[in-house]
């Protein structure tokens, strides 16, 4: 989740309104939202546009309908749209869609990770690990990996806020700080 109060707030707001209507509906509007965050991600131009105090609300709810019909956006989400821009939080949309996932993915119990590596893995061995740390979760994991030579062995597991380094370079500097002290 971001670091924006602001965000988390209208995120919470239009997930209570989701929850009353069902899952199908909050899944929905889950995909809405992150499709009209990512077309503002896509087109720079148009957030400048909304951050510009120059623009009146009007100017900016009209560039928004057009938007929200090219994206086919149900009513709810095109009224959640023009209340952000009622309140000038439209340039806070890509965080509100990145809260609201993030919520989504802790109600249907789905945990992101990351695990990074000092050389790559094999395809089924990325399959192998995924499950197996799905096994020892007990959640659905969305798992992305990385390679870093520097850690020189190992691996380094992020999964949700939690972090487990097992890496070489861990190890080591583990034992530097061990002999310096003289243990």
């Amino acid at each position: 989740m971001s670091g924006n109060i602001v965000a988390r707030r209208y995120a919470k707001a239009l997930f209570a309104v989701g929850m009353k209507q069902g899952d199908a509906e909050l899944e929905a509007y889950g995909k809405q939202l992150a499709g009209l965050a990512g077309a503002l991600a896509e087109s720079p131009e148009a957030l400048r546009f909304f951050k510009n105090p120059v623009f009146s609300v009007e100017e900016k709810k009209a560039v928004l309908k057009q938007i929200t019909d090219a994206l086919g956006l149900t009513q709810t989400m095109v009224n959640f749209a023009s209340l952000l821009a009622d309140k000038n939080r439209l340039v806070s949309l890509p965080e509100i869609a990145e809260d609201f996932g993030a919520m989504l993915d802790e109600k249907n119990g789905i945990v992101s990770g990351k695990l990074v590596t000092a050389v790559a893995l094999s395809d089924t061995r990325k399959v192998e690990l995924k499950e197996r740390l799905e096994k020892q979760t007990g959640k659905k994991l969305v798992l992305g990996f990385d390679t870093n030579a520097e850690i020189l062995g190992g691996v380094v597991l992020q999964i949700g806020d939690s972090v487990l380094d097992a890496s070489l370079r861990a190890q080591l500097n583990i034992l530097k700080e061990t002999i310096k002290r003289g243990e």
